[in-house]
């Protein structure tokens, strides 16, 4: 990667299709070339390996628990920036700077349409007798659980979070497996009644040209927000940090000003079927179509202080193991 002027270099752990409708804007905008270095894993080592030589700028990822590992495998800087932290709410940037949230998926439950005639739903019910056996998810480890579950303990505490997750494993339909869609697919057979499920895999499902198949999962569910009278549905967020050694620092400062925008959020946020955290943003017709989101208010640096509690939790109930007759 190139570090003249005029340029700026990402690291991102997202597919540089979804990125580049508003990585060409940026560069329309400014000039600035930016290049992207895709990573699907070892963007922190990489990073730690180059040491101050690396080329890295901006840092760009999804979920929490990837920004907390950035910051504090300490390949991030801080960044004090009155345009970024007016365009981004309190509860999406790390209180010191080092990272921040540009969109929201909510961790949702995927319904039946045919079997579940419920329209509302709470985390907290997911114990209740009427599930048993009609659960599905994906490994309880993944960090799209693990951030949902360490909100539960961030609102209610370990040990409440451990007799709830017992709960939910006694009713599940299955071990936990598959991804996300997987679990809409589940749905469509019958394996299971409802889900949970990030919201943006709908509008992937919905919108799949390539394996059409994926649209009659999405049809035969409905998307439930939980929580929705109460405190709100779990969030988690696409986010960016500035590298630590960005040599093209000002160029970086740039693109993350661009990026928090609200017309780059937007166009980000359409790309990849999730929601700004710009309030009053507009959403894409397709995440509209979803029905509204109102998101948790905890901020997400209190969600990422609990993820290891809740992993251990996770373990210690033997959630991946199934459901015990």
């Amino acid at each position: 990667m190139a570090m003249a002027d005029g340029e700026v270099n990402i690291y991102s752990y997202r597919q540089p299709e979804l990125i580049q409708p508003v990585i060409d804007a940026f560069t329309k905008e400014t000039g600035i070339a930016a290049n992207v270095l895709f990573l699907d894993k070892g963007l922190v080592e990489r990073i730690s390996a180059e040491g101050v030589n690396s080329p890295a700028d901006v840092i760009l990822t999804v979920d929490i628990g990837r920004l907390v590992e950035a910051k504090d495998g300490g390949v991030t800087q801080p960044l004090e920036n009155e345009s970024i932290n007016q365009d981004i709410p309190a509860q999406y940037r790390d209180p010191a700077g080092e990272w921040f949230g540009l969109t929201t998926r909510g961790r949702v439950i995927y319904a039946s349409k045919e079997r579940v005639s419920e329209t509302a739903i709470t985390y907290e019910e997911l114990v209740e007798p009427k599930w048993k056996g009609r659960i599905c998810m994906r490994d309880g480890q993944h960090s799209y659980n693990i951030g949902l579950f360490a909100s539960m303990v961030a609102h209610h505490g370990a040990d409440y979070t451990e007799t709830w997750l017992a709960g939910l494993k006694q009713n599940l339909a299955r071990k936990p497996d598959g991804n996300d869609r997987g679990q809409a697919k589940a749905i469509m057979s019958g394996e299971c009644d409802i889900a949970l499920g990030n919201t943006y895999y709908v509008g992937l499902m919905m919108t799949n040209e390539k394996d059409p198949e994926e649209k009659e999962w999405a049809a035969a569910t409905k998307i439930l927000f939980p929580n929705a009278a109460d405190r709100g549905t779990h969030v988690n967020i696409s986010g960016m940090a500035l590298a630590k050694h960005a040599p093209n620092k000002d160029n970086a400062v740039k693109l993350m000003e661009f990026l928090s925008s609200g017309k780059a959020q937007e166009i980000y946020a359409e790309q990849v079927f999730e929601y700004p955290v710009l309030p009053g943003a507009k959403v894409s017709d397709v995440v509209a179509s979803f029905g509204e989101i109102k998101p948790d208010a905890l901020p997400l640096v209190d969600i990422a202080a609990n993820r290891k509690t809740a992993s251990e939790l996770v373990d210690k109930v033997g959630l991946n193991d199934g459901p015990t007759n």
